[in-house]
């Protein structure tokens, strides 16, 4: 039962109500809150901290390798993959001018794709065609994009060559996160932790929200859930759970950047002199469509394999940490941002981009009642 303090200051009168306090949750309700100063806003997150993947990322700042982008070119197209592309690197220019690189611990070290002896064809192929995807993005980043570097930290079994962008960037998740709460905390904005919510009705004159805590009404709700959303009756958008792991610090490690492998199914970087490694959704892509947070054998095997064989072969290395975080993903790349219904929206699917898109896709979904 709440006492008369709790439903006066957190729960009654509420105008606008956001489901998910991760970026898009969080860049939606800053900008609201900006645009009605006076509006009581009230973020809904069911976990102790966002439960999706905002604080369970690997913080790159990238907007896809080259092997990914050939792939969006040749699911959608040409035009589309320009379009992710260079949205990804807006989102990502939004995202650091609201937070500060400092802030976040933005690191411009710079991204590497690199590809394993055992496909020599899938190499080639996307050697072929670099110069062709530089053509297409130059117009819009004044430079070519990638270009290929010899294999300067040694790692073992793969090609002579990685193919690189100086544009891509690291940063801390934490930190990202943690301002972003505080940026939202300062505004006014309440945040209420470990509320499900279940279900809503939009009345016509505003919207009822029902929770696995209270049920209460509102003007209008806007849901960035991501991964989540299907819980919510979004059905265009399926969860993607990404497994990862750290080591322990390693002495003197060198390797510095952002990696991807195998169109992006695999990544690793530094932090805090530690290789940081996740992936291998590809191994089980049914078993990977799930909430579930566990990790599995399969791919936490072939993550330590790589890790052994590919990442660290000459370097003793011991794994410090284990964790998953849940992705929303479907059948095209382009966020799904619409409204449900009179006064609800809704701003997921960020298929697995949410550092590159989320600030953006934030700020499309408070301004999309507007345009209703």
């Amino acid at each position: 039962m709440f006492s008369y303090w709790e439903l006066k200051n957190w729960i009654q009168d509420i105008d606008i109500a956001i489901v998910g306090s991760g970026i898009v949750g969080l860049n939606c309700a800053i900008t609201l809150q900006e645009k009605y100063p006076d509006a009581s806003i009230l973020i809904l997150e069911k976990g102790m901290l966002p439960m999706g993947a905002s604080t369970k990322n690997a913080g790159f700042a990238c907007f896809g390798s080259l092997s990914e982008l050939l792939n969006d070119m040749n699911t959608h197209s040409e035009e589309e993959m320009v379009h992710l592309a260079t949205s990804r690197w807006e989102g990502l220019q939004a995202l650091r001018a609201l937070i500060g690189d400092k802030a976040m611990d933005y690191k411009n070290y710079g991204g590497h794709e690199i590809f394993l002896k055992g496909d020599p064809e899938f190499y080639e192929s996307c050697l072929e065609q670099r110069e062709r995807v530089n053509q297409i993005l130059k117009p819009y980043f004044k430079q070519d994009v990638f270009q290929e570097e010899a294999n300067i930290f040694s790692f073992g079994k793969i090609q002579d060559y990685y193919i690189s962008n100086t544009l891509e960037g690291q940063l801390d998740t934490g930190k990202m996160m943690a301002e972003l709460l505080k940026l939202a905390y300062m505004k006014g904005i309440k945040i209420l932790n470990s509320i499900i919510v279940e279900g809503f009705d939009d009345f016509g004159d505003g919207v009822e929200v029902f929770t696995n805590a209270f049920d209460f009404k509102m003007k209008r709700l806007f849901i960035a859930t991501n991964g989540y959303a299907g819980d919510l009756g979004i059905t265009d958008v399926k969860p993607a759970r990404a497994q990862v792991l750290v080591t322990e610090p390693i002495p003197n490690l060198a390797i510095k950047g952002t990696f991807h492998i195998e169109e992006g199914y695999y990544y690793f970087r530094n932090i805090d002199n530690r290789i940081l490694f996740g992936g291998g959704r590809n191994l089980d892509i049914a078993g990977e469509t799930t909430t579930n947070m566990a990790q599995t054998i399969l791919i936490q095997e072939r993550l330590e394999e790589l890790l052994e064989t590919v990442i660290l072969p000459d370097t003793d290395f011991e794994i410090a940490h284990r964790w998953s975080g849940i992705m929303g993903v479907g059948a095209a790349k382009r966020p799904v941002l619409k409204s449900l219904s009179t006064n609800v929206y809704c701003g997921v699917r960020l298929g697995g981009m949410g550092i590159a898109i989320g600030a953006l896709v934030g700020k499309e979904l408070a301004v999309l009642e507007a345009s209703s």
